[in-house]
C-alpha cells in the first residue's frame, strides 16, 4: 500500500516538473470606448487582443479623479466585464457579450477585465 502511495506521488512530482508553461491568454479582438481628453476632445481608446483574467485600468480614465469613459464595445472573443470605478471594483459593473456587446453613451466605465 505503502510503495502505491509513493509511486502516484512520484508519478505527479513528475508531471509537475514536465509540463511547459503556456502563454498567456488573450481575449482575441478589440475593445473600445468614448473618453474626453484634458483639452475636451472626445476620443476613442482601444484595447487589441488584451489579457485574460486581468484587470485592466483604461488609458484616460482609469482612476477615480478623471471623468469616466462611457459607450464600451466589446469586439473581443470573450465576455468583458466592464466597472464605473477604477481596479475592477465597486457594485457598479455591466456585462458585454462576446463581439457584438456594447453600451451606449449612459454607460459609464474606468476598468476592464475580460473571461
Amino acid at each position: 500500500m505503502r510503495l502505491r502511495h509513493a509511486m502516484t506521488a512520484a508519478l505527479g512530482a513528475l508531471v509537475l516538473v514536465t509540463t511547459v508553461p503556456t502563454s498567456a491568454v488573450a481575449a482575441t479582438g478589440q475593445f473600445r470606448y468614448t473618453y474626453t481628453t484634458d483639452e475636451g476632445y472626445e476620443a476613442v481608446g482601444f484595447l487589441n487582443d488584451p489579457p485574460s483574467g486581468r484587470c485592466i485600468n483604461l488609458k484616460g480614465v482609469g482612476s477615480d479623479d478623471l471623468a469616466p469613459g462611457h459607450s464600451p464595445k466589446n469586439r473581443t472573443g470573450a465576455t468583458a466585464i466592464v466597472f464605473l470605478r477604477a481596479d475592477c471594483e465597486g457594485a457598479q459593473f455591466f456585462s458585454l457579450s462576446p463581439r457584438t456587446g456594447g453600451g451606449s453613451e449612459r454607460m459609464k466605465v474606468r476598468s476592464v477585465v475580460f473571461s
